[in-house]
């Protein structure tokens, strides 16, 4: 059975916290990367989550999770695709989220939409 959205830390010694299982790394580094430059987007996060920089709410506060989710993506100079296309958002989200490295497939990515987003078992 699939564990999507299951674990708000990282099975073993892994550091990823929160349903979208982010390391604290990549936080940091999109708030010391991106964030700083687009002050925009901080008051709409911090006004949305509560959240004023990296910290804990990286595990407890899912509004939270999904803005870091959604800005980790915007930072991608390859654009994301159409949402009706399943097969090309689970190789979008291989090559630019879990990272080729990353113990995620492409299987797993599309088994989880269909379950989780279309209801299709």
């Amino acid at each position: 059975e699939s564990r999507f959205g299951t674990y708000l830390r990282q099975m073993g010694p892994g550091p990823a916290l929160g349903v979208f299982q982010m390391e604290p790394a990549t936080e940091r580094d999109i708030w010391d990367n991106f964030l700083r430059y687009h002050p925009e987007l901080v008051l709409v996060i911090t006004a949305t989550t509560g959240a004023t920089g990296p910290g804990p709410h990286l595990r407890w506060n899912l509004a939270y999770q999904i803005a870091m989710a959604r800005v980790h993506y915007l930072r991608k100079k390859q654009p994301m695709g159409g949402a009706d296309d399943i097969a090309g958002m689970a190789a979008y989200w291989k090559q630019h989220y879990n990272t080729p490295l990353g113990k995620g497939t492409v299987d797993e990515f599309t088994a989880n939409y269909r379950r989780y987003v279309l209801g299709q078992q």
